[in-house]
Formats: C-alpha cells, sequence, structure tokens
C-alpha cells in the first residue's frame, strides 16, 4: 500500500482534507489517528465527519471516549482514548464489537493505547505539528 504525505497550511485545509477523505469510505472502515495534542486529529475529524452528512458540531470526546453518530446504513464512531492506560479499560465499552462490524465507520485518536485489539485492516493517518498553521499528515 502506498503512503500519502500531505502539508496542510490552515485549520480548514485540514478540515477539507477530512471531508474529501470521506467521500472514499464506502461501507465502513476504520482509521486510526496517530499525532501529539494539537496535532490536527479532531480537525481532520470534523471535516471527516461533515462529508459523511452529519451536521452536529463535532467535539473530541476525551472525557465520555467514544461519541456516536448514526449515519445509514451504517454509524460513525468517534473514540478518543487519550485519558485510558490499556485495552482494559475499554473491556466495557463494547468497543471491540463497533470495532469488527464491517458496517461502522470508526475513528480512533490515541489508538496505540489497544495497540493490541486494532484490526489490521484499517487505515493508519499520521498528524504532525510543523508550526503554528501547518500540518504534515500521512496516510499510510
Amino acid at each position: 500500500m502506498t503512503q500519502r504525505e500531505i502539508i496542510t497550511n490552515s485549520f480548514s485545509e485540514t478540515q477539507k482534507l477530512g471531508e474529501e477523505f470521506a467521500k472514499n469510505l464506502k461501507g465502513g472502515g476504520i482509521l486510526c489517528l496517530f499525532g501529539d495534542l494539537g496535532s490536527g486529529k479532531t480537525t481532520f475529524v470534523q471535516g471527516l465527519a461533515k462529508g459523511l452528512g452529519i451536521k452536529n458540531k463535532i467535539i473530541s470526546p476525551t472525557f465520555i471516549i467514544m461519541r456516536t453518530y448514526q449515519l445509514t446504513p451504517n454509524s460513525f464512531y468517534h473514540v478518543d482514548l487519550y485519558r485510558i492506560e490499556n485495552e482494559k479499560d475499554v473491556e466495557g465499552l463494547g468497543l471491540l464489537e463497533i470495532i469488527n462490524d464491517p458496517q461502522n465507520i470508526v475513528v480512533i485518536e490515541w489508538p496505540d493505547k489497544i495497540e493490541n485489539i486494532l484490526p489490521e485492516k484499517r487505515i493508519n493517518i499520521l498528524f504532525n505539528y510543523v508550526d503554528e498553521n501547518r500540518r504534515k499528515i500521512t496516510i499510510e
């Protein structure tokens, strides 16, 4: 699989990239977003959700871990694992069932915390802070 590297020059360009990326998500998919705080992960998810037709305001579910948005025929799950330590912390959430349903679109921020339970079939996206406005985004 080829790797794509994109430099976005603003908040809105990062959102637009997410919106464009949504066009490639037919059916379901697992997106794992890697990167430090402030690197553009949630901004990308906001654009992705818009591209999927979600009208809700997208904010990171840092304190509640997961937000669900209904789509037809699937569901969109935005998962933020920043506050968890490991796989044991998500056992009661039903995350494995959600990830294993091929109809679901699941976006996971801080996926490295559950590396052992992530499926091999997924899209890894790496976010790097370049400067105040620019981000380097690598899609694997």
